[in-house]
């Protein structure tokens, strides 16, 4: 299976090699001048060590020599180098290709796939994987090429100096070849169990940073430690079986190598002394010289193609991972005859909506509200009881299993996601804020918004006073995730957002959980003027928050088991006025 899965990602990565065919015919142009030049070089020094044994060498013939030496040793200089060059280009336009594709599939990716998926592993995939990926697609481009081109060229001289000599160095140094691959197919299960062992570790790497505080809290440093050694024992296990096993390869082949040398210098001393008496294969010291470094310029490549041959199954093992991400399912995609909302006025309506995460486990089973124009509508109940679930429906994040859910009385499955959800503005209990500038925040769900709305929707949540004690007002840059600003303040950040956004239909999921009891009160008389005449969802935990909505929703186990306003469900004395009572109870 592996092999299948290393074959097709190695297919994969061509297609992407593909697209850079001008740059590759050019370094293979380059490769046969450099491969050329060095063919030439031992012709040369051949002729001259003839002439020395001649006595024929004169101070203008060695000049000339010199001179035509120093010249192809440059071209082959300037062509490797040229060479190297284009390589890098390729290797790192395929790179940049690679993560440029892998950062779009994120967008397309259901939410489903991201939820089950750790963030670090995923991040190690497009990053250490496409990296490990990069260094053996180098490594193949600047020795692969000239490699077998100086093995194809050398044993063509090699032919014509002396066949018999020539055919024993073909016959005996593949043998290394053999040995590398008889070594490497069995490191190819280390360096997979690496490149997976990797990304769990910057997968927990990332969880810990991103909870470090919690970790202080509770005072679990040294659990976490424990946890992050066990980790790297493991990630060390299989990186040395790798490098171990991988390592016996340039060793093994360089052995194989030399002995092949040694036989061939050997036979060529006595063919050149004529002790086997063939004059029609009798060869020159100076051929002889030649013929031995190109014996040398043989093998070498061997030992390089050993190598780079190692190397290709760590490239390979990492490249694995990154097609299986890239081959996950994409979102199901709009309906070609999908509706583009316009005008949305904001009666939504379910009927009999039925969804679970796990189909063993049933959440959503017979889920039906219908919601009219500008209504505000609160839903309560226990932790687990599907209150997001509805939510992340109502975002199309994911889809019904069975019934619907309709916006202005279109399915939202017939409707563009786009169009859907930039009709929803959106406060979650978990504050989001990308590194930039306070403005590029507050105007990321309407970048046409001006200044002036931008202050008075500021002013409205009373986060106006804060933005302009910053070092630079509206202009300050934050960190990601809002950085050193508190939990409250971020998330008068994001309702400050969805007021800018200006949306018909709002959501609001524990908005105002981290802010102050008196900012609250201040923040619920704004949002009730931004909920005016604006459909409006809350999920709220905190039910003096919404007793002035004007439809509960109370849910239990997936269903909706009451519904009315606050004073009426007060009234009946069921499950909603237990829930309330036990907030308030003394």
């Amino acid at each position: 299976m592996k092999k299948k899965i290393s074959a097709s990602s190695l297919k994969r990565s061509l297609s992407y090699v593909k697209r850079y065919k001008l740059l590759i015919i050019l370094t293979l142009l380059l490769a046969t001048v450099y491969v050329a030049s060095s063919l030439i070089i031992p012709i040369i020094i051949g002729n001259a060590i003839d002439l020395m044994i001649e006595g024929t060498l004169f101070a203008d013939k060695v000049a000339k020599l010199l001179g035509i030496t120093v010249l192809v040793a440059a071209v082959g200089g300037i062509a490797q180098w040229l060479m190297s060059v284009i390589n890098n280009r390729i290797t790192f336009n395929v790179i940049r290709d690679m993560r440029n594709d892998a950062f779009a599939k994120i967008q397309r990716l259901p939410i489903s796939y991201l939820d089950k998926h750790p963030v670090g592993d995923t991040v190690s995939r497009i990053i250490a994987d496409v990296e490990q990926f990069s260094d053996g697609m180098l490594m193949g481009f600047t020795q692969l090429f000239t490699g077998v081109m100086t093995i194809i060229a050398t044993l063509v001289f090699m032919l014509v100096l002396n066949p018999i000599i020539a055919v024993v160095v073909f016959l005996l140094t593949p043998l290394s070849l053999f040995i590398a691959s008889f070594i490497t197919k069995r490191t190819q299960k280390f360096f997979a169990q690496q490149a997976k062992t990797r990304g769990e570790q910057t997968d927990y790497i990332n969880e810990t940073v991103e909870n470090i505080k919690t970790v202080k809290a509770f005072n679990r440093e040294e659990d976490v430690s424990e946890n992050f050694t066990e980790i790297n024992r493991r990630l060390e296990k299989s990186a040395l079986n790798a490098t171990f096993f991988s390592s016996l390869v340039n060793p093994t082949t360089r052995f194989v190598n030399s002995v092949v040398y040694a036989a061939v210098a050997c036979a060529g001393s006595l063919f050149a002394a004529g002790i086997f008496g063939f004059s029609a294969i009798l060869i020159t010291v100076g051929e002889l010289s030649t013929f031995l470094q190109y014996v040398n310029q043989y093998t070498k490549p061997f030992n390089e193609i050993s190598g780079v041959y190692a190397e290709l199954q760590n490239a390979l093992a990492c490249a694995d991972r990154f097609f299986e991400f890239m081959s996950a399912k994409d979102e199901i995609p709009d309906a070609q005859n999908a509706v583009v909302l316009e005008k949305v006025k904001g009666n939504i309506e379910a009927q009999s909506v039925a969804f679970s995460y796990d189909p063993e486990n049933p959440l959503i089973t017979d889920f039906s509200v219908d919601v009219k124009r500008g209504m505000k509508v609160a839903i309560v109940g226990p932790t687990g009881c599907g209150k997001t679930t509805f939510i992340n429906l109502l975002m199309r994040f994911y889809d019904v299993k069975s019934g619907s859910i309709k916006v202005d009385g279109h399915d939202i499955r017939e409707i563009t996601r786009k169009s859907l959800r930039k009709n929803y503005g959106m406060v979650l209990q978990e504050t989001w804020l990308k590194a930039g500038t306070v403005r590029e925040n507050l105007k990321l769900g309407r970048p046409d918004a001006t200044d002036e709305e931008m202050i008075n929707a500021a002013k409205r949540v009373h986060c106006h006073g804060f933005i302009s004690r910053m070092e630079n007002g509206y202009d300050t840059v934050i960190e990601e995730n809002g950085g050193e600003l508190s939990g409250g303040q971020k998330q008068l950040l994001c309702i400050a957002r969805a007021m800018i956004s200006d949306p018909p239909i709002l959501i609001l999921d524990e908005a105002t959980s981290s802010i102050d009891t008196r900012t609250e009160l201040r923040v619920q008389r704004a949002m009730k003027d931004l909920m005016d005449g604006r459909t409006s969802f809350v999920v709220a935990h905190r039910l003096s928050t919404i007793k002035e909505v004007d439809l509960i929703l109370v849910m239990k186990d997936g269903n909706i088991i009451e519904q009315g306003s606050h004073a009426s469900l007060i009234e009946k004395g069921g499950f909603y006025a237990e829930l309330f009572e036990s907030q308030f109870a003394h």
